[in-house]
């Protein structure tokens, strides 16, 4: 690093997904979500139907430039 040079930090943005924002869904697949498509497993049901106001990591998934985002749940925490 140059004397005096400036090193920008980089801000990561998490976002996050609870079953209310995906309309309750009720079983696993491919929804058209705000951000792209969003996969839901049959295990994140699981954690949504036994902890309802779980919160999870939407995390991006590799897709072609001109193809809709793609999208899986990743870790989750519970609300206080």
């Amino acid at each position: 690093m140059v004397f005096g040079e400036r090193v920008a930090e980089r801000q990561s943005v998490v976002n996050k997904v609870t079953w209310q924002k995906t309309g309750r869904v009720t079983e696993p697949g491919r929804y058209m979500f705000r951000y792209g498509w969003l996969t839901v497993t049959p295990e994140d049901l699981a954690v949504w139907q036994k902890f309802p106001e779980a919160a999870f990591t939407l995390v991006s998934l590799p897709s072609s430039a001109d193809a809709p985002d793609e999208y899986h749940l990743g870790a989750f925490e519970l609300p206080a």
